[in-house]
């Protein structure tokens, strides 16, 4: 996400290191690198502009002070972490401030989603249901989207997912359908509903017509235009258009998950004046974040958005689960289904790659990882090999041997090479987690010392693994230790020989046996 953002200011930062001021001359170098990137990410040209005046302009007058204390501790910041800061400062500038809240006066309240054909309107809006019913709310969906009928049929699908109504008539004008409809949720009890109205590939007058129509119709209390990040500069002026004409509520953006670019975000609110409400991250219904400017500023330059991991992980698991579940990986004695409880928890926090981005300092280091390390398909091949498994080695990987590893590789379709590495990687990343447990590293982490307990052993394959990551979530519980099982993540060694993969698989069982025979005495 924003990839292409955040590589122009990680250079300028670079450009700075080891300077001892900001002079106009180093900031010149530096902006240039930011201003490649905002426009190439299709940054609005006028916004871009008067972001990199502002930032020229706090970056000379500031006082760089490079010593701070604090309680006694010392800080020391050079002129390139201050030329981040106003960086961020004016980041969050463009993009807020925000409201989030949405207008639920009415009864029923009314919810009118717009955009174009393609922007994700219709998933949005089951989202958007979902996330009012764990509110508290009772809503109900209208399919005012006539001229498509896999709009009509998509809606229904979602609205059963949701068990909640999807109000539609074959043959009906939307403006009429929609009139109905309120009708309709006064009489079943429904205290917000909400409109999934007609796209059009490109602004045309009959669309923005039935859409007035609609809007004087039923007066909504919300309007939200819906809006594919992925279309670059368009995007803004096309919701320039419909704002002049609706004059809506604000924004839901889509799809910035999956755009390295990711300009609308930026441009939005300074050109229409209108707040982005939520952000789109996904396909899963439960993938719609409240807008928070500084997230989104902090992730562009690799700060990480702890808030929105946290909100995440709390929808997934609780803090006594997690805590629970951080015990048993530390005592080194988890199974195959301990790690597939694991892996379908991190599969409802989003893509990987989206949840890489939201770990503070991974985003410098993203460039190192192989991009299959980050496919979420090889996250169906690891659940594949498990479910592959019998039973009792799931839940006692220590049975299993070269026959059953054969099995295995016939049940999933994979080699049986591919087997041996995701065993051999279990097994070290269960023995990392087992030394964790023993030096105590945990206990100070659930005390605030560190964080993301389990993450010391998660990723063992990718590149090397990632030693080194915590900070700040003591809650993360079981922490994504059985990362360490992508099949197709190859640390950076020497290639091995059969001969020596084997070797080194006897090893590691035999060391296992070694420990659970001291145990038992």
């Amino acid at each position: 996400m924003l990839e292409t953002i955040s590589k122009g200011f990680n250079r300028a930062k670079l450009r700075l290191q080891g300077k001892t001021i900001l002079s106009e001359e180093n900031i010149k170098i530096a902006l240039k690198d930011v201003r490649q990137s905002l426009l190439s990410a299709d940054v609005d040209l006028g916004v871009t502009k008067s972001f990199l005046a502002k930032v020229k302009e706090r970056s000379l007058g500031e006082v760089v002070k490079v010593k701070h204390k604090s309680k006694g501790d010392r800080f020391e910041a050079s002129p390139a972490d201050h030329f981040i800061k106003i960086c961020h400062d004016e980041l969050v500038g463009i993009m807020g401030p925000v409201d989030t809240s949405i207008n639920l006066d009415g009864d029923p309240s009314i919810i009118m989603m717009v955009g174009l054909q393609g922007s994700g309107k219709t998933t949005t809006a089951g989202k958007l249901a979902k996330k009012l019913l764990n509110d508290g709310k009772k809503p109900m969906l209208v399919a005012a989207d006539i001229y498509r009928p896999a709009a009509i049929d998509q809606l229904q699908v979602l609205g059963q997912k949701l068990e909640i109504p999807v109000f539609t008539i074959q043959g009906m004008d939307p403006v009429t359908l929609c009139t109905l409809a309120v009708q309709q949720a006064k009489s079943v009890q429904r205290d917000v509903v909400i409109f999934d109205t007609a796209g059009r590939l490109a602004i045309d007058n009959k669309l923005m017509k039935e859409l007035l129509d609609i809007k004087d119709r039923t007066n909504p209390h919300n309007i939200y235009f819906v809006c594919d990040s992925m279309i670059g500069q368009s995007a803004v002026q096309t919701a320039k258009s419909f704002d002049e004409l609706l004059s809506f509520s604000g924004f839901i953006l889509t799809k910035l998950d999956g755009d390295a670019r990711g300009g609308a975000a930026l441009s939005i609110k300074e050109v229409t004046g209108k707040p982005i409400k939520f952000l789109g991250m996904g396909e899963d219904l439960d993938s719609l974040e409240d807008f928070r400017p500084e997230g989104l500023a902090d992730r562009i330059l690799g700060f990480g958005d702890v808030v929105s991991l946290m909100n995440d992980f709390e929808k997934v698991t609780t803090q006594e689960d997690a805590e629970k579940d951080a015990m048993k990986m530390l005592k080194g004695n988890f199974g195959f289904d301990d790690f597939l409880k694991q892996m379908e928890m991190i599969q409802k926090m989003g893509s990987l790659r989206s949840l890489m981005e939201r770990i503070p300092g991974m985003s410098n280091m993203m460039a190192n990882i192989p991009k299959e390390a980050l496919d979420d398909k090889e996250l169906v091949k690891v659940k594949a090999i498990i479910q592959s498994m019998t039973k009792q080695e799931r839940k006692d990987p220590d049975i299993l041997d070269d026959s059953r590893l054969r099995r295995i590789a016939k049940g999933c379709g994979r080699s049986i090479a591919d087997i041996d590495a995701f065993y051999e990687r279990f097994l070290q990343a269960r023995a990392m987690m087992s030394k964790m447990g023993q030096s105590g590293m945990f206990a100070n982490m659930m005390k605030g010392k560190g964080g993301m307990p389990n993450m010391g052993g998660g990723f063992p394959n990718m590149g090397g693994g990632f030693p080194n990551m915590g900070g700040g979530m003591p809650n993360m519980g079981g922490g994504f230790p059985n990362m360490g099982g992508f099949p197709n993540m190859k640390p950076p060694k020497p290639k091995l020989s059969p001969a020596d993969k084997a070797r080194r698989l006897a090893e590691a069982r035999k060391r296992l046996k070694i420990k659970k025979k001291k145990k038992k005495r």
